[in-house]
């Protein structure tokens, strides 16, 4: 991919991803991630695969979705020092992700460059999350 076929950074520094539905619209938003996100991306979606071989994905709003059955499940976005992790149900995960939202019942887990982040409380939070109504957009 040349520099100028690489999706646009959004102000945020969010990848610009056209919409859609499935794995390739995702892998192409990881693809985009810039820099040291890149590998946090692939460690999480093969994290959601791993807990929940049936999720469903998608991309929306230039964030990539993971569901189940019922709705939305996790999400994850990048701004220009970390990856936002979003629990949509997360006040339901215990122990409750750490950062509160104003949308209720969501919760965050932010990821900045050199965090050494909880692999296995993230992947013990994404299970968790998977086996409850996901949420409707």
């Amino acid at each position: 991919m040349s520099e100028t076929d690489k999706p646009k950074l959004l102000s945020s520094g969010n990848p610009q991803i056209p919409k859609g539905d499935g794995d390739m619209p995702v892998q192409a938003y990881i693809a985009a991630m810039p820099g040291w996100k890149q590998d946090i991306g692939k460690q999480l979606d093969a994290i959601v695969e791993q807990v929940f071989p049936d999720v469903q994905k998608a991309v929306k709003w230039n964030t990539p979705l993971y569901g189940n059955a019922d709705g939305w499940f996790f999400a994850m976005y990048c701004y220009k020092k970390y990856v936002q992790l979003t629990f949509t149900r997360g006040t339901s995960l215990t122990p409750v992700p750490p950062v509160a939202s104003k949308v209720e019942g969501t919760r965050y887990v932010n990821i900045h460059e050199n965090d050494d982040w909880n692999k296995a409380q993230i992947t013990d939070w994404i299970q968790q999350a998977s086996l409850l109504p996901g949420v409707k957009f």
